[in-house]
């Protein structure tokens, strides 16, 4: 049973990133949603492997993908992925320099804080390549959605 600490955790790292979402408007939140949801399965999917490859451990038993990785990819990251392509689309420097930062901070601040309050800790791999496991999909990320403009412009 997870314990009331990780239950709060997963609450609020859902609510408050999609609560923001009133304030990124409906045009950008139509604009972007798709491909940040793909992007967003394509996470999950990439959680099952992580998740058998014991990347990372969680601290609360038993271990679940539900519980554990689930609220990562629906919570900051599907939102955070729309506010950068609202602010950086249009020019990749933006885009890969913000997606590095973001994911830098991710992997080399939130992440360790995350083990000082005993949430998750990395076990296999180290932060650095934490890292690049997040950060090589902000390009798949801009990919997609380059895509979907394209095909919107052919097809309006």
């Amino acid at each position: 049973m997870p314990s009331r600490r990780h239950v709060i955790f997963n609450l609020t790292i859902i609510i408050i990133p999609w609560l923001s979402m009133i304030f990124i408007g409906k045009r950008h939140f139509k604009r972007y949603f798709l491909a940040s949801s793909v992007i967003g399965v394509f996470e999950i999917i990439n959680h099952f492997y992580a998740h058998k490859q014991n990347w990372w451990t969680f601290y609360d038993k038993p271990k679940s993908l539900m519980k554990d990785e689930l609220p990562f990819d629906i919570g900051p990251y599907m939102p955070l992925s729309m506010w950068i392509l609202k602010y950086s689309y249009g020019n990749f420097k933006k885009f890969a320099l913000l997606n590095a930062l973001v994911n830098g901070i991710f992997a080399f601040c939130v992440m360790p804080f995350l083990k000082l309050i005993k949430i998750v800790r990395l076990k296999r791999i180290n932060y650095f390549q934490f890292f690049i496991y997040i950060h090589y999909k902000a390009y798949l990320l801009y990919g997609v959605q380059y895509l979907f403009e394209k095909v919107k412009m052919k097809y309006p």
